[in-house]
């Protein structure tokens, strides 16, 4: 019974939060935005920070293996597809962050690079934003918000430091469809044998996805804009497979059980990596949630959502403004401003 009253009660958020969206938004108008680096032991971290002034909250934004932070941040019709700005339209912070070996951060050698990288430094950047990041004042409240490989970085981070107050995991699921997986993986080259990364003196580990696969492996063609997967291209990011192994750790009973704050799951329900065979795990929000369950406690409070259509790149999806809202009614429900 306890569990259909919650199933009910999260439904009924997400109908509020589609249909009072500008409830949910709350313009607080554009958000002033600094970038900077972040040392840590491997280099340096690129982020930028942006935060309206009267923000107390703050998201940590990192983005999975073929994504760096243009992800969070897109610039192709923005008032759809740029996550960044709806939250922070909504009044709250941003820290998006480039994982190491990724976009505006450091590129070390690409097999010294794992997911505990990423995970520690997450760790030292929460730390720091309570007490002020490189100048800025102090957040009372810090959420960290994964997709796809970044996500288990934060049940890493979260399950072993305690330090956050809510987690989001988007393109994440204990389903972890393995076969699929390995087709996606399948669809990697080295970085610089692409078009994209030609001339850019990558060493031969670092991989990106083959020209022309990322409809295939990230989207679903009924609900991507040919101009965004065309720009998704443009702006495609490199890893490495060694990222993958300690990470996808998280997706195993057990780390995820000492997670002791809320936590807001997203998948797309055509979501070929995180929805199991069939995509049967994502049939709906309620399926999500009863499938994701058993690999939390109490303390999470776990809520689901599944964005109908929608592949693995939920942030680029025609109809990611409803995953928006979703995330917007959580946080205000769970830590606020």
């Amino acid at each position: 019974m306890r569990a259909s009253v919650r199933t009910l009660t999260l439904f009924v958020v997400i109908a509020l939060s589609c249909a009072l969206a500008g409830v949910a938004r709350a313009d607080t108008g554009p958000a002033p935005c600094r970038s900077f680096s972040i040392a840590i032991p491997q280099g340096r971290l690129g982020a930028t920070l942006c935060a309206p002034a009267s923000a107390t909250t703050v998201l940590v934004l990192m983005a999975g293996s073929n994504y760096n932070g243009t992800y969070w941040d897109f610039a192709y019709q923005p008032q759809i597809y740029n996550f960044r700005e709806a939250m922070n339209r909504a009044g709250y912070a941003t820290l998006v962050v480039d994982r190491l070996g990724n976009g505006s951060s450091s590129h070390p050698p690409a097999l010294t690079l794992n997911a505990a990288n990423t995970s520690e430094p997450l760790h030292d950047i929460v730390r720091s934003l309570r007490h002020g990041l490189a100048g800025a004042a102090p957040f009372a409240r810090v959420v960290t918000a994964g997709h796809s490989l970044s996500s288990g970085t934060s049940v890493m981070e979260a399950s072993k430091y305690h330090d956050v107050d809510a987690v989001v995991l988007t393109g994440y699921s204990h389903a972890l469809n393995v076969a699929e997986t390995l087709g996606v993986i399948s669809t990697y080259h080295r970085a610089v044998d692409d078009p994209v990364f030609a001339g850019s003196g990558l060493d031969a580990g670092y991989l990106t996805t083959r020209p022309g696969t990322r409809m295939h492996d990230f989207f679903a063609p009924g609900d991507a804009d040919p101009a965004v997967v065309a720009r998704d291209e443009r702006t495609k990011e490199v890893f490495s497979l060694t990222e993958y192994p300690d990470s996808l750790l998280s997706t195993l009973p057990g780390m995820s059980s000492e997670i002791d704050v809320p936590v807001l799951i997203v998948d797309g329900s055509l979501d070929r990596l995180s929805c199991g065979a069939g995509y049967s795990a994502c049939t709906s929000s309620a399926t999500l949630r009863a499938e994701e369950a058993p690999y939390f406690a109490p303390a999470a409070r776990l809520q689901t959502f599944v964005l109908p259509g929608s592949g693995h790149s939920v942030n680029l999806a025609r109809n990611t403004g409803m995953y928006q809202n979703v995330v917007l009614s959580w946080l205000n429900s769970t830590v606020g401003h």
